[in-house]
């Protein structure tokens, strides 16, 4: 009877062990899982090399810290981006202004929103030909971006400088149709943005992408005229409706709207490139 009592009570001592063995090991297995929570994620952002690229580079460093990986992928047209951002090859771009996504989602059916301004770039007329906006010849050649959000900024830009005026009621994506007086009957040619710094060499003047002309290492300060600095053009990051909230897409955000970031975006540029932040 003392042997089964003790043998009752060894085997009731094991099982309590037991379990309390299980429930520290439940316990010891809980900051496995939290360091797998805490595991660095990779993110692929589609840019323009400049200044895009070189802003976002900026920045890299401190995102890793805070466990997010960027993987800089550029592109040097303004159409790749958004159809590569659409179709899951991308998480993010950071290359346009919001009044191009608009009109870009519009005109293809795509889902894309901003989740937040950078930088602003103004665009510039360049000349080869001539140093004053006011001795442009007539009948001069003027190249302008053929895609309509940055076509019809252009000729805004133009507006401003006096040398056309648009229709009443023209949008945003106005083009040289929708000019109503053209006193030094220019003639427009429409071009890929990328292209336009190399029109310089056939046209009088050339309303060039801020980004595009850094490409081409024109220097901003060469412009004869320069866009206003309240426009309402200002860069933004793009992501796939629905993906707003993604907290590494947030980060992304965070970490372009740094005080890093409009240290670096005012020493590399000189003012020829303004943070929005």
């Amino acid at each position: 009877m003392n042997y089964k009592k003790t043998l009752i009570a060894s085997i009731a001592a094991l099982a309590a062990v037991g379990f309390l063995a299980g429930c520290g090991g439940e316990k010891a297995a809980a900051p496995a899982k939290s360091a797998a929570s805490d595991k660095a994620v990779t993110i692929k952002v589609g840019v323009s090399p400049v200044p895009h690229g070189e802003i976002l580079n900026s920045v890299k460093d401190q995102l890793a810290k805070e466990g997010v990986n960027v993987e800089i992928v550029e592109f040097t047209d303004y159409v790749q981006p958004n159809l590569a951002l659409n179709d899951k090859s991308l998480d993010a771009n950071y290359f346009q202004h919001k009044p191009y996504l608009d009109e870009f989602c519009k005109s293809r059916g795509l889902n894309l929103v901003s989740i937040g301004t950078v930088h602003l770039e103004p665009m510039g007329v360049y000349s080869n030909k001539i140093k004053d906006i006011k001795n442009l010849p007539d009948g001069a050649h003027v190249a302008i971006p053929n895609d309509p959000t940055n076509g019809g900024r252009a000729l805004l830009v133009l507006q401003s400088a006096g040398l056309i005026k648009l229709r009443d009621g023209a949008p945003i994506t106005a083009t040289p149709q929708d000019i109503a007086e053209n006193p030094k009957n220019l003639q427009f040619s429409e071009l890929e943005a990328p292209q336009l710094p190399r029109s310089l060499e056939d046209a009088d003047i050339a309303v060039i992408n801020m980004n595009f002309a850094l490409e081409a290492k024109l220097d901003p300060k060469s412009s004869i005229y320069t866009e206003s600095s309240d426009s309402p053009y200002a860069n933004i990051v793009a992501v796939r409706a629905g993906d707003e909230k993604r907290p590494e897409l947030q980060k992304l955000m965070k970490a372009l709207n740094s005080q890093e970031a409009k240290d670096f975006i005012n020493k590399k540029y000189n003012g020829s490139i303004k943070a929005t932040f």
